[in-house]
């Protein structure tokens, strides 16, 4: 192929008729090497039925690219040809990245802030339901969604999938060494929407619940699976890899030591290198973060006053995905009262980190959105698309917590700062009068208190400090502001308020403009 032209980040496809007697997925290897200059990457293809066989590819880099396949086949092997990648088209940005240890950012150097939800299994849905999934999220305040390869089945969640992902046999059971191409093919299509609509794909590749025999796989099938899966998709610039939904709830059938080989087929076959994580079940069951093949932390723990801790213990960034559900089923993970939620949510990010979201609100249909999609009818929703509007106009490196001298505090109060920007959340506190975590000079700040519920910004007037002012002591003098300060707030006296506190804009001035 010559003369084809690939923007950025988009995907350059080659197409190859072969063999398709016997069964091509056991028995056929098929890739390609592409240079662009001195550079040289390998990318594995796949086989896509009906004799046909694919290599996908993303350039990450503008220019002339030369390419050549290779296969254990002749008629697949030895193919060449040219393409030139041009600029990226408006909007695209590139694979997210890990950004200043502890946050990401696309490929461009654009900051993303994870607003994630959870829709398990809703590319497994009718048609008509993932229509009106994708018309939901155009305009929910979500930029990640957590979609499983597999169907589920659990509570609330028992209908057959649109299509099959491995073949069925004559006696209804599933061939594992047979994919579904069909199923494939939606998935990835569906993967694609997302890209286009801006958002990422957070596909979970292997999870517990399960009626298929898809838990059950050997070990050669599920490395087999999962080659094939990375290279259908890696070329989509959204993807992120998340290896396990609850990994734990599958140590009977897939051992530790095999985890640790699944994150290394990824990083051998995935030349885009995405980023990669898994998820635990019981909250004291987490993997060990540290592991440099992680790129960071994937937690279900409605303990989040542990954000900072997490951050610490693994020097990594930390999404809670799973500080559980808003919603009303009898399961204690699916009946977070929307105020809890939205207060998870701040003091997470607050601290540090990001957080996500799920809907489990008992239906007749049983189309709940955590599972299956649809619509979203929730109080959080709202509240995080305040947050979210909140901290794209105020963060530009990603948010440190604060460890003040005052410790006792520091664990009761959320506060972090990015450069000149603070933040301090309160929770269920109620103070009347505030200075510790402020600046220590007078200068010229904005402080504006957040009503977290009532998604409110209210402008605050500077007050004196007051440890200051009321410690005077004899000769005149003061005893030293212990919290830093050069003054301190005013505050109603009411819980669930943050304050953001930043130097005055010109007016100009944005935040970093995420999208």
């Amino acid at each position: 192929m010559t003369n084809a032209t690939v923007a950025r980040w988009d995907i350059f496809e080659h197409t190859m008729q072969g063999p398709a007697e016997g069964n091509p997925y056991l028995d056929v290897t098929v890739g390609a090497v592409f240079r662009h200059g001195n550079r040289t990457l390998t990318v594995p293809g796949f086989y896509d039925g009906n004799g046909v066989y694919k290599v996908r590819f993303s350039p990450d880099t503008e220019g002339e690219w030369h390419f050549s396949t290779t296969s254990d086949v002749a008629a697949l092997d030895g193919a060449s040809g040219t393409f030139v990648c041009g600029p990226a088209r408006p909007g695209v940005r590139g694979p997210v990245r890990v950004h200043n240890q502890f946050h990401f950012a696309y490929e461009d150097g654009t900051v993303y802030l994870p607003f994630g939800t959870t829709c398990y299994a809703w590319t497994h849905q009718p048609l008509d339901l993932q229509e009106q999934t994708l018309e939901t999220l155009k305009t929910a305040p979500f930029n990640k969604v957590r979609m499983g390869v597999f169907p589920k089945d659990y509570i609330y969640n028992t209908n057959d999938p649109l299509h099959d992902v491995f073949e069925k046999k004559a006696d209804g059971t599933h061939d594992m060494d047979r994919p579904g191409f069909e199923a494939f093919r939606h998935f990835e299509n569906q993967v694609g929407t997302l890209a286009e609509m801006g958002i990422e794909a957070d596909i979970i590749i292997f999870h517990p619940y399960d009626r298929w025999g898809y838990c059950t796989m050997t070990e050669e099938q599920d490395n087999r699976y999962l080659r094939y899966l990375v290279a259908r998709l890696a070329a989509y610039r959204n993807v992120w890899w998340s290896l396990a939904n609850e990994y734990d709830f599958l140590l009977d059938t897939k051992p530790m030591e095999r985890w640790d080989t699944f994150f290394r087929i990824i990083e051998e076959n995935d030349p885009s290198q995405h980023l990669k994580s898994i998820h635990n079940g019981d909250p004291a069951k987490s993997y060990n973060h540290r592991r440099p093949w992680v790129d960071h932390c994937c937690i279900q723990n409605w303990e989040v006053k542990k954000t900072a801790e997490w951050r610490e213990e693994y020097g990594k960034p930390v999404i809670n995905d799973e500080p559980e559900y808003e919603g009303n089923v009898p399961k204690h993970w699916g009946n977070c009262e929307p105020h809890e939620l939205v207060n998870r949510y701040w003091i997470t990010m607050v601290r540090g980190g990001y957080i996500g979201h799920g809907e489990t609100f008992m239906r007749d249909d049983d189309v709940l959105w955590w599972a299956k999609g649809g619509t979203l009818e929730g109080q959080s929703v709202a509240r995080i698309a305040f947050i979210r509007e909140i901290m794209e106009d105020s963060i530009i490196d990603g948010l440190t917590p604060v460890s003040t001298t005052t410790s006792r505090v520091s664990r009761r109060v959320a506060m972090s700062t990015d450069g000149d920007t603070r933040f301090i959340y309160w929770s269920e506190h109620q103070p009347l009068q505030w200075d510790v975590g402020l600046p220590e000079d007078d200068g010229d700040y904005e402080i504006d208190l957040i009503d977290v519920w009532n998604m409110t910004v209210t402008p605050l007037p500077k007050g004196p400090n007051p440890r200051v002012h009321s410690q005077r002591i004899s000769g005149g003098g003061t005893v030293s502001n212990v919290s830093g300060a050069a003054f301190g707030v005013e505050l109603p006296g009411k819980p669930y308020l943050a304050l953001r506190v930043r130097p005055r804009r010109t007016g100009k001035e944005t935040g970093h403009g995420n999208g």
